[in-house]
């Protein structure tokens, strides 16, 4: 059978790097099966889903080099859940409830304070037909829940093995809401069975859900997929926070973080690989395997990550950055010049400062007068090449006694304004004499 998976992530914000790594694993492991790989909108809230959301989620998935078989929204396939719902009533599997939020509340209280698990006590089974009827002409508009068969519920997890819960230790489900809306789990079984997917994989925080919707998929006559849940993803804050920085695409892309840089890292996060750099995405397919990966909470650290992407940046050859120049506004960058830099930028910002240092005024600071006037007395005529540097500090060793940093500094500092960067002999030819001038005659 083709391995078919998804990724269903609910538009009601912008994609952050833990709903991504899950989209990457489901992607990755049908793209290594030959596999389908579907992109399901979950926009049944339609209160907080926004088109906005859905577009730019898209355009990630692109950037980061994610692509789809199928895509589909939710709220284009209410008549097919509504459907599954009336199946289900009809075999006495949902059933009407009435009680309030305020009412639920109390009930859960009372049990946790006897120190019982807060399970639904199922009241509204007896509720009689005219008790029924009394309720709605007050008002009360039901929701409904699922009947949960009291058996064991187990399955092999792709991930953690085997697991098993206890029907009777489970709450009966909300499937539908009083005012008519789907929860999760109706929905997306009835669109896992439609569309034929084999494996479900998403994060452990839905292991009690996949116990509940195998019941479901069940009771709507059909086979359940594979389960696999990934292990979350953490911050030292113990928790994906925006105040850590790098929490959604969107900012990471701000940042200047490459998308190869964010497959790859997230791709590898939490697995026995080392996060390595290298150029594409195929290697990222031919690597996976369930095997690799963690059942232990993953620690993010944006730092991490954005050193990575200083080793991915290190390997781009000068026709593979023309969107990021693009992107910072130069035009006037060649070959010769990424060369000449590329060892010394650690994010994009970088290569911005050293255009700016080669091709534009900045400020610089004279910190040895006698040194610089000596410097630019002896500068070379020629036209500055490679060789040029070292010509020039050979002949001014030999009108000074100074060597080392007390030679090198005052003049890297004179001509780039910084203590460090790329070797002088290979960006002096990308100053102009003019500049070079204008800096020493400070």
């Amino acid at each position: 059978m083709a391995i078919i998976t998804r990724f269903a992530p609910s538009p009601t914000g912008f994609l952050h790097v833990g709903n991504l790594r899950t989209a990457l694993i489901a992607w990755l492991y049908a793209k290594s099966n030959s596999g389908k790989f579907i992109l399901r909108i979950d926009d049944t809230d339609t209160k907080r889903s926004k088109d906005i959301y859905i577009d730019a989620l898209k355009d990630d998935l692109k950037w980061i080099g994610i692509d789809w078989d199928i895509c589909f929204k939710q709220s284009s396939r209410l008549a097919e859940y509504e459907e599954a719902k009336q199946k289900l009533i009809d075999a006495g599997r949902l059933y009407a409830c009435y009680e309030t939020e305020e009412e639920l509340a109390v009930k859960k209280k009372s049990l946790l304070g006897r120190n019982l698990p807060p399970i639904y006590d199922r009241a509204a089974l007896k509720l009689t037909i005219e008790q029924k009827r009394e309720l709605e002409a007050k008002g009360v508009q039901p929701y409904w829940r699922f009947l949960l068969n009291e058996e064991a519920i187990s399955w092999n997890d792709n991930i953690r093995g085997n697991l098993k819960f206890e029907a009777k230790n489970l709450s009966d489900p909300v499937l539908v809401r009083t005012d008519g809306t789907l929860t999760y789990s109706l929905a997306s079984v009835v669109d896992d069975i439609e569309y034929a997917v084999t494996d479900v994989i998403r994060g452990e925080d839905h292991i009690s859900n996949s116990a509940i919707h195998i019941q479901l998929f069940k009771a709507l006559s059909a086979k359940s997929p594979n389960f696999s849940h990934i292990a979350l993803l953490t911050t030292k804050e113990k928790k994906l926070s925006k105040r850590e920085g790098g929490f959604s695409l969107q900012e990471l892309r701000e940042k200047g973080i490459l998308p190869s840089s964010v497959a790859i890292f997230f791709s590898k996060i939490g697995s026995s690989d080392g996060i390595i750099a290298k150029k594409g995405l195929e290697h990222l397919i031919e690597e996976f395997s369930f095997s690799k990966l963690s059942k232990s909470t993953v620690q993010y650290d944006y730092n991490e990550l954005k050193a990575f992407n200083t080793k991915i940046l290190h390997l781009l050859e000068f026709d593979e950055m023309q969107d990021i120049l693009q992107k910072l506004g130069i035009k006037d960058m060649d070959e010769e010049f990424w060369l000449s830099i590329r060892a010394n930028v650690s994010d994009i910002q970088d290569i911005k400062y050293w255009h700016t240092v080669c091709k534009h005024d900045i400020k610089t600071e004279i910190i040895d007068v006698e040194l610089i006037n000596l410097a630019k007395s002896l500068l070379p005529d020629e036209k500055f090449d490679l060789n040029t540097w070292d010509k020039w500090i050979e002949v001014i060793k030999k009108h000074t006694d100074l060597k080392g940093k007390k030679l090198f500094m005052p003049l890297r500092i004179a001509l780039t304004g910084q203590e460090y960067g790329p070797e002088l002999k290979n960006l002096l030819p990308m100053i102009s004499k003019k500049l070079i001038f204008d800096r020493l005659n400070k």
